[in-house]
């Protein structure tokens, strides 16, 4: 489904990825793992157009898409969900969840694709009506991660999901996360509590100061001596 090549990304004279190859397959769930300033933001924006590489290919689909705008990246059925939700505080939880059609031309699903928002996230579902900002923690995360499927993505991005949350509702929104997958939504997740991550990723890559260093099937992060030693402190 997805393919990129040879990924290199500079912020002026400042590089900060160096050639990224990275495949994931339908209904897969990979998982892109590393520590703060690695560069899996910047990794995620060059795939939804929000950066243009300085080199390097992103296919979607059997596509080229690395010099598309990000507006027609979304049409094709690529959703981002940025860390922190980038939610609009002052407009109410139907109403986010309305602007994440925005870029779906059968316009005439809305209404199927919000119930099924709701059926994924009952919380929503009773607080429709309410102002984003009046929300719990817990709550935002999954308006975000809602609004971002009512486009009916092929491949969903998401960005730090657990960010800024407390044990209880990081175990809310990864259970989310996993039903979703299990509804055969392809994920790209990016997060830093690596073992969640990686219990639920078919496969994951390790991102360090902007280049793979290690990638493959879950079981080989879990019993990698680096991995187990630096990031799961076992």
């Amino acid at each position: 489904m997805l393919n990129i090549n040879s990924l290199s990304i500079s912020y002026g004279k400042i590089q900060v990825l160096w050639d990224l190859c990275l495949a994931i397959d339908e209904k897969e769930m990979v998982a892109v793992i590393g520590s703060n300033a690695s560069g899996k933001t910047s990794l995620l924006n060059a795939i939804s157009g929000l950066l243009t590489p300085s080199s390097g290919t992103v296919e979607f689909l059997g596509r080229r898409i690395d010099k598309m705008p990000a507006y027609l990246i979304a049409r094709l059925g690529i959703s981002h969900i940025p860390e922190g939700g980038g939610l609009f505080p002052d407009m109410k939880v139907c109403e986010n969840l309305e602007l994440g059609a925005y870029a779906r031309a059968a316009d005439g699903e809305k209404k199927e694709t919000i119930q099924w928002v709701y059926d994924l996230f009952p919380a929503l579902a009773a607080r429709a009506g309410q102002l984003a900002r009046t929300l719990s923690g817990g709550e935002r995360q999954m308006l975000a991660i809602g609004r971002g499927l009512m486009s009916r993505p092929r491949l969903c991005m998401l960005d730090e999901p657990s960010y800024a949350l407390s044990p209880l509702l990081v175990t809310e929104v990864f259970k989310a996360v996993r039903e979703l997958r299990e509804r055969g939504t392809t994920i790209l997740l990016v997060e830093q509590d690596i073992k969640r991550a990686l219990e639920m990723a078919d496969r994951a890559y390790l991102l360090e100061n902007g280049r793979f260093v290690l990638d493959g099937p879950r079981e080989l992060f879990l019993q990698n001596d680096h991995v187990r030693k630096a990031y799961l402190g076992l």
